[in-house]
């Protein structure tokens, strides 16, 4: 809001300053609907799991922690390093076969060195949700560091499919299979 009045100091007619405040509302809500380049805060120490709804760290054990915030919060430890953490908590699912909790599982493998075993995590999210952008980049990350670039270039047309050229998927592959050897 502080911003709609600074911008537009000649414009502050109820219809802009309206269309202003909904506009900022929108992207409050764009931000908070888990977008998953960046995964929930704030950090919680080993072997809690941030409960959204409460929101506080809470024990990886509580029932009342959503399958959703687990997931969520297991991206977050693997984004942060914390694979092992991450793979801990992703076995505390009810439902561990979601294409979201599959991709992170293969994610935190893959970084761990265990590739292979993370694309088979990657394949199974696929074949639950073939959408799923984020899954088919990682998907491809894991090919290119296999030397299979033909089929990271492959995720990387079904990427642009999904998404364009230009979101972060496709240029996150894209600049993986250009740095990659070749053969």
């Amino acid at each position: 809001m502080k911003t709609c009045l600074n911008a537009a100091a000649g414009y502050r007619t109820p219809l802009f300053l309206g269309a202003c405040m909904a506009l900022a509302l929108l992207a409050g809500q764009a931000r908070a609907s888990g977008d998953e380049s960046a995964p929930p805060k704030p950090n919680c120490p080993k072997g809690q799991v941030w409960d959204s709804k409460a929101r506080k760290c809470t024990m990886q054990t509580s029932k009342a922690t959503s399958d959703a915030d687990r997931t969520d919060y297991a991206y977050r430890l693997a984004k942060d390093g914390r694979y092992e953490e991450a793979l801990v908590l992703l076995d505390t699912l009810k439902n561990p076969d979601t294409a979201k909790a599959l991709n992170y599982r293969g994610y935190a493998t893959r970084k761990l060195g265990r590739t292979d075993e993370g694309i088979g995590y990657y394949l199974k999210s696929v074949a639950l949700d073939p959408n799923y952008a984020q899954v088919r980049e990682y998907l491809g990350e894991a090919y290119v560091i296999k030397g299979r670039l033909d089929l990271a270039q492959e995720q990387l047309v079904k990427i642009k499919a999904l998404c364009s050229t230009t979101c972060e998927e496709y240029e996150d592959l894209a600049d993986a299979i250009a740095s990659a050897p070749q053969t």
